[in-house]
């Protein structure tokens, strides 16, 4: 069995990158799959009835949340630029927009 003759922090550094670019796929497949639940809703439902927003705004929120988790995995790996993964990824402004927004808990809604 050869011996790896790489140092230590080579082997460290590569496993490092390794772990960051699945990491990366992982939060891209998720941000790709939430933009397809939610395009899937808007195409079933040319108007969306009032008794559907809530549905509709759950859907938008988790596409925000796949977003950021994506935007900063991108991030970590160096890749600062997001204006390539909203033209790629064909991301709505309304899911831009609520990037990185903690979805409201039950006492939020109770002090309103």
């Amino acid at each position: 069995m050869p011996r790896d003759l790489r140092p230590p922090v080579d082997i460290l550094h590569y496993e490092i990158v390794q772990e960051q670019a699945s990491a990366l796929g992982r939060m891209g497949r998720a941000l790709e799959q939430a933009l397809a639940q939610l395009r899937e809703f808007d195409a079933a439902h040319a108007e969306t009835p009032a008794s559907l927003q809530q549905a509709r705004r759950k859907l938008v929120m988790a596409a925000g949340q796949a977003l950021w988790m994506f935007v900063v995995q991108r991030e970590a790996t160096g890749l600062r630029d997001s204006r390539h993964i909203m033209r790629t990824y064909n991301v709505p402004a309304e899911v831009q927009l609520c990037m990185g927004l903690a979805p409201p808990t039950d006492t939020a809604r109770h002090r309103s």
